[in-house]
């Protein structure tokens, strides 16, 4: 992985990189794994976290240049200024297909790191859209206006529709093209097991809206990977048979 190859937009300010799944976005407590930060750090010397994304959700991620550009848009993130646009693969139909989810999330006393609605925990509020749907998947938009650890993952998992493949707050299970192809799917002679066309959270942080130092507004975007790409593809042609 070239770092060159990930970045969307740079200036003097800051950089915006469309982060590969499965890699961390700053450097765990243990700090024995490769983050998307140490790489920029090799690079350019000092780099301000201004934001992160989960390691399993691919996307848009913004990291400062100076001091000056980290507290101007760490400020926008604090004070809710911020536009942020998600895209996912949930499990099922929604119910309705857009609608708000205001609950209030917590940390899970018992297992660290897992998040759980708690009336005591902190304000939580998304926006979701059902872009189309596949029947026994849905393709969604989300715009969260809070930025709570695992914050769509759980709201998705209280509203009946988890994310495709989370491990945590769903059922962690592969997409599968045998499974949209039950009857006429067949293992080439060569190959011994299937491969996933899903195999990984499917959320995709696709969108951001900030204020810069000059005052401008700037809208960036993070294309979808190859392997949602692939798996939309083959949804769309599994619906029209």
């Amino acid at each position: 992985m070239k770092l060159s190859e990930l970045i969307i937009f740079e200036n003097d300010d800051f950089i915006a990189l469309n982060k590969p799944s499965g890699l961390l976005s700053i450097p765990d407590r243990e700090g024995t794994e490769v983050s998307l930060k140490n790489l920029l750090q090799e690079k350019y010397g000092t780099i301000f976290t201004v934001h992160r994304l989960d390691r399993d959700t691919s996307g848009l991620i913004v990291f400062a240049k100076n001091e000056t550009t980290h507290k101007h848009l760490s400020l926008q993130f604090e004070g809710r200024l911020t536009k942020k646009i998600y895209t996912g693969l949930v499990l099922g139909s929604p119910a309705e297909k857009k609608g708000s989810i205001n609950l209030p999330l917590a940390e899970n006393m018992v297992h660290r790191g897992v998040m759980i609605v708690n009336r005591r925990g902190k304000e939580s509020l998304t926006d979701y859209e059902v872009m189309d749907n596949f029947g026994i998947y849905s393709w969604m938009q989300f715009q969260i206006h809070t930025g709570r650890t695992h914050q769509i993952r759980v709201h998705m998992k209280e509203m009946g529709n988890p994310i495709v493949c989370d491990d945590i707050y769903g059922d962690g299970k592969p997409l599968l093209l045998s499974s949209l192809k039950k009857k006429k799917f067949k293992l080439a002679k060569d190959v011994l097991e299937e491969r996933p066309l899903m195999a990984r959270l499917a959320l995709h942080a696709y969108q951001l809206t900030f204020t810069t130092l000059q005052g401008d507004k700037k809208e960036l975007a993070a294309e979808l990977p190859k392997d949602l790409r692939a798996t939309l593809q083959q949804l769309t042609k599994w619906r029209k048979k």
